[in-house]
């Protein structure tokens, strides 16, 4: 039941699409996040839906889309500069060149359709739509995590997130990193939407989809998540008016809900002080260890996957017993080939520092223009409020997957690249909304050519 309602449902999209080529964009989004092909048992897993999604969207946009608005920016240029730098690097320089292909399939994509779907966001309507499939294809992950919390409590490694591999949103700390991440986004289309204009139904579904975010690093037992939700505190800071009210609430809200939460989650976030007896956390300090010292010797990386031949040895230090009759007890321990749990060690190791900068420049560069947006339309009066607003729910939502990415390789999910896209959309939007506004004005305040006199009003 569930591969025919998958299947129903990306036909009519696709049927759409037929009549308004810019849903075939949307449709790659949905496929990209959720990966139905994934999810069902037959018929999706032998088509190549995401290709043929790709090829519609590309080829809507070249015969049939209005290209006058479109702009090819900085930012995507440099996104473009990283993706031939990655096919470099995968190329010419791999120490395994087979396994770097493997991941070089997918990450190509990302980049390659982060450059062009910037070009597609020519009005506020596709630049909410796109955000509003990216929100809605992760609640269709979020809200059965959150469910499953509910009811079973999860457990590190145990919330079944509809598919058995951990690969892509489904992985537990990437999930819990990503959820938390778009909650700003939902706030704002909860506030400003248009095509779900604000009422009490759109209220009701953005809380619950706000409350299922905040279960999944619950449900995942993930540290990450933990830490997300801590910087969203914070930077929630900025946008509220009574900041004391807003402590309180939290702090009240944090007493009542610790004793609710399942005995698996608190005693895995207790290991966040005591990370030299955790061995996940030890294992990612050796490995970021092993990744500079890689590095010393190879800057420019070892290409996609090159964490396959390290070799790794360190300590796991476990005291037992009470304060005063303790017992400590160190194990030494080998591992090799381990992934490098973050974005910015996976940048290093894989591209060295070339990628690492240029991967960075990318991102700072997106959270300082949305910060000039943010200020520059902060004025409620402005006609372009919303977009100021909206820059600064992207800002936020970008900090928030930075901040998680430290702590899981996720430098080139295709969930990062759609966020950028937005940003560079909105930026180039709201610049072109900007000057016609001035060119208005302008043509308002010119003067009478010579010759022309107005007449006085008949009484």
């Amino acid at each position: 039941m569930r591969d025919l309602f998958l299947i129903g449902f990306l036909f009519s999209l696709f049927g759409m699409g037929l009549r308004r080529p810019f849903l075939m964009v949307l449709v790659y989004i949905y496929i990209d996040i959720v990966s139905p092909q994934r999810l069902t048992y037959y018929l999706l897993n032998a088509v190549p839906i995401s290709l043929i999604a790709v090829v519609a969207a590309l080829g809507g946009w070249l015969f049939a889309d209005d290209k006058r608005d479109s702009r090819f920016t900085a930012r995507q240029g440099a996104i473009l500069l990283l993706l031939i730098y990655c096919a470099m690097t995968t190329y010419f320089g791999a120490d395994f060149p087979v396994e770097a292909k493997d991941k070089w399939d997918w990450v190509w994509k990302a980049l390659a359709f982060a450059v062009f779907l910037p070009l597609t966001l020519r009005t506020r309507l596709r630049i909410e739509s796109l955000l509003l499939f990216m929100i809605l294809s992760l609640a269709s992950i979020v809200i059965v995590g959150g469910i499953k919390t509910l009811f079973s409590g999860g457990g590190y490694g145990e919330l079944n997130l509809m598919v058995n591999n951990n690969t892509g949103l489904y992985e537990g700390s990437i999930i819990s990193a990503v959820a938390v991440a778009a909650i700003p986004v939902i706030l704002w289309l909860m506030k400003h939407g248009t095509v779900f204009p604000a009422d009490w139904r759109v209220r009701a579904f953005g809380f619950g989809l706000i409350f299922a975010c905040l279960l999944i690093p619950v449900g995942t037992s993930a540290r990450t998540g933990l830490l997300c939700i801590g910087l969203l505190a914070v930077l929630m800071l900025r946008d509220v008016k009574r900041r004391l009210l807003y402590i309180g609430a939290l702090a009240a809200a944090g007493v009542a809900v610790v004793p609710l939460l399942p005995a698996s989650y608190t005693q895995r976030m207790n290991t966040i002080r005591t990370y030299q007896g955790d061995e996940s956390a030890s294992t990612r300090l050796a490995v970021w260890r092993w990744t500079l010292d890689y590095v010393s010797s190879n800057p420019f990386g070892g290409g996609f996957n090159a964490y396959l031949q390290n070799s790794l040895r360190y300590d796991i230090t476990t005291v037992q017993g009470s304060a005063h009759d303790s017992k400590v007890e160190q194990k030494v321990t080998t591992d090799h080939a381990r992934a490098y749990h973050s974005s910015y060690f996976e940048m290093l190791g894989e591209q060295g520092w070339p990628g690492l900068f240029l991967w960075l420049g990318i991102n700072i560069a997106g959270l300082l223009r949305m910060e000039s947006l943010r200020r520059r339309y902060r004025q409620p009066d402005d006609p372009l409020h919303w977009g100021g607003q909206l820059a600064g729910a992207l800002q936020h939502a970008h900090m928030i997957y930075l901040l998680g990415g430290a702590f899981v390789g996720i430098a080139f999910n295709p969930f990062l690249y759609q966020l950028m896209a937005a940003q560079i959309g909105l930026d180039t939007y709201l610049a072109r909304r900007t000057r016609e506004g001035r060119q208005k004005a302008a043509v308002g305040r010119q003067p009478l050519r010579a010759g022309l006199t107005i007449s006085a009003p008949s009484a």
